[in-house]
């Protein structure tokens, strides 16, 4: 049989079932699909592709997923850092993009974040941002899948002069991209403590009326617990639920200040949570009790969060920390095994952003969405266990090649549809800008 393409490999490892690592396989691709994943010896004889990449020290695992970015920032990276994350926000932060966001920034700042994620394996990611078209239509010129949120916020910015202005905004890139395969929207109200319940309930009504997930910055830090309380008179989680937005379309992002009674709330719904491991950490915000949230059956992906306060766009480095995190807090060893990190960067924040069906597994059936990584390496060597390496002791350089629905997006370490570069010189000219901001600051 003729097929476009055939990625044999030392190992396989497909996520579904949990655990498995298929030894000497290869994933047959046609029309951008994964067609088949069998022993390689079988590939050869079943199929005549009309490329065949083999890698024999390699492992290929579905592409990562991205669960929670807001891209543009990466032109933000190392800006302000060591400091509280609202001293962070309103004395840095805000001040800059005030300046500075616009369209030429969202597209540079999103353009080096997408070819940062595809060097380090990750085939979509699920952004928050200004100018979500830019982002949108950016990712769709380079190949790249994505998720990308219809943006509110009370207040007026470069990107939208209020609420309703946001979601009008909103509506249309919707309808611009509704026949699109690679790009999808979801609302992205940016937090509690930054809408108020009139917009919050119009996106309950859009949300199920379009059947679109609901992307949610939610318990981030105890002051955001406490400002809720003082406003609203109730925790920020418990409104949300007043206003029913939670359900299963519902991502709530950060999540480190949960009692008890709420996280049994949040199994109820159905409703997802996106972890910001390394985020958290270096802004101090809290720890998300990953265990207990795995334990109570919720659906926990992974993020990075911006540049801005990570300072890096590493999901490999994401899958370790969150692991060893866990482990700390739970005071338990078993806490988060390697094969539950790669379900969490994987097919986790497929089922997030309602992507399952379509990516986060090696599955017949599935979008070719993969990623190879060499375990030849000798910090690799003795490998007894691929998983485990890749979770524990891989790092992203190790990536060697990427592709999105059959597309080699990433080739032995070069990105094919991206000019490398050009982005590297826009992001050194908008260093001196930004520097120069901060020096008349």
């Amino acid at each position: 049989m003729r097929i476009d393409s055939l990625i044999s490999a030392r190992w396989v490892i497909p996520v579904e079932p949990e655990g498995v690592v298929l030894d000497h396989h290869a994933v047959a691709i046609r029309n951008g699909q994964i067609l088949e994943v069998l022993p390689t010896a079988d590939a050869l004889n079943r199929y005549q592709p009309g490329t065949h990449t083999d890698l024999p020290q390699h492992a290929l695992i579905p592409g990562l997923v991205n669960a929670h970015t807001h891209a543009a920032m990466a032109l933000l990276r190392g800006v302000a850092d060591d400091m509280p994350m609202m001293d962070w926000l309103h004395k840095h932060i805000w001040p800059l993009e005030s300046r500075w966001v616009g369209e030429s920034f969202v597209h540079d700042g999103t353009e080096l974040a997408i070819a940062e994620m595809l060097r380090g394996g990750i085939t979509c990611f699920n952004d928050m941002y200004f100018f979500p078209q830019v982002t949108a239509r950016l990712a769709l010129q380079c190949g790249m899948r994505a998720s990308v949120g219809m943006i509110l916020v009370d207040f007026p910015s470069a990107g939208g002069s209020g609420p309703d202005d946001y979601l009008s905004q909103g509506l249309a890139l919707h309808d611009e991209l509704r026949h699109q395969n690679l790009i999808k929207t979801l609302f992205a109200p940016h937090a509690p403590y930054s809408v108020s319940d009139g917009p919050l309930s119009r996106v309950r009504v859009l949300a199920a009326e379009l059947e679109r997930p609901i992307h949610m910055h939610v318990h981030e830090t105890a002051d955001e617990v406490e400002q809720g309380r003082a406003s609203h008179g109730m925790r920020p989680l418990q409104r949300l639920d007043q206003l029913e937005l939670l359900g299963p379309g519902f991502i709530g992002v950060h999540m480190t200040q949960l009692t008890d009674s709420e996280i049994e709330l949040y199994a109820r719904s159905g409703a997802h949570v996106v972890h910001c491991p390394e985020s958290n950490l270096k802004l101090a915000s809290g720890f998300c009790p990953v265990a207990r949230l795995l334990d109570a059956g919720i659906n926990v992906a992974l993020g990075t969060d911006g540049a801005a306060s990570n300072n890096d766009l590493d999901m490999l480095g994401e899958m370790r920390t969150a692991a060893l995190l866990a482990k700390g807090l739970a005071g338990d060893a078993r806490a988060v095994p390697a094969p539950v990190a790669l379900r969490m960067a994987t097919l986790a924040g497929a089922r997030a952003l309602g992507l399952e069906s379509e990516i986060g597994s090696l599955v017949a059936g599935k979008s070719a969405d993969i990623t190879a990584i060499d375990l030849g390496r000798l910090e690799n060597l003795p490998l007894f266990d691929p998983i485990s390496d890749i979770v524990y002791a891989v790092g992203r350089q190790q990536v060697s090649d990427v592709w999105v629905a059959g597309r080699r997006l990433l080739k032995n370490r070069e990105l094919t549809t991206l000019d490398q570069s050009a982005i590297v010189a826009k992001a050194c000219a908008w260093r001196e800008r930004l520097a120069a901001t901060a020096t008349e600051a």
